[in-house]
């Protein structure tokens, strides 16, 4: 979680409380109580539709909340190499699993694991869904599903884009985590221009 000020916490005891979710009842929710609502990464028009449903609601009552998402990242000197890594991780996969996994996701309770698997629809072979996002670690893995794919200087473009919706916050990971964890920050952070923006990242 970042820690940081929000115009609601500030001067309280409280910390500024996060909160995900992408069921209809829960965008009010978040409206009413939270500091800065979350979202898994969709593709940008996706995500400034749901910011849109939140701010709504948000405004009617005072309240100015921020935006945070959550992505996975596989950042190299090239896209290409980033593209290969990224099909490294698809041949690894066994069809089976990933057909089971795409049927148990779809029927899945939440709405936002259902979201995710509907960006790949089960398949392997449309998973960039939006310039340098890939929804491949969707195929089998529950939870945050699509990852920036790109070189170090698209991944900065592509979180700006975001940061452009009204994205504050994003929370990243990799995989292994350790390894691409050091590889985002020597390579990614220093082409983040605003100093601000880059202190609000949250890498985990």
């Amino acid at each position: 979680m970042t820690a940081r000020d929000s115009p609601q916490s500030r001067g309280t005891s409280r910390p500024p409380v996060f909160f995900g979710g992408s069921p209809a009842a829960a965008l009010p929710v978040a409206a009413r109580h939270a500091d800065t609502c979350l979202t898994w990464g969709e593709p940008p028009a996706a995500v400034a539709r749901k910011i849109a449903r939140v701010r709504e609601p948000a405004d009617a009552r005072g309240r100015k909340l921020s935006y945070g998402i959550r992505l996975h990242v596989i950042s190299r000197d090239t896209a290409k190499e980033a593209w290969a890594e990224a099909g490294r991780i698809l041949d690894g996969l066994d069809p089976a699993a990933v057909k089971a996994a795409h049927e148990r996701f779809s029927a899945s309770e939440s709405a936002g694991q259902r979201a995710m698997a509907a960006l790949s629809g089960g398949r392997t072979d449309r998973l960039e869904i939006h310039p340098n996002l890939w929804a491949g670690f969707g195929l089998v893995r529950p939870g945050a599903g699509t990852a920036l794919v790109a070189s170090h200087e698209q991944v900065a473009e592509r979180m700006a884009e975001f940061a452009a919706l009204g994205i504050e916050h994003f929370i990243l990971s990799g995989r292994p985590h350790l390894e691409e964890a050091i590889r985002f920050g020597e390579c990614v952070r220093p082409l983040i221009p605003d100093a601000d923006a880059a202190d609000r990242l949250a890498a985990v």
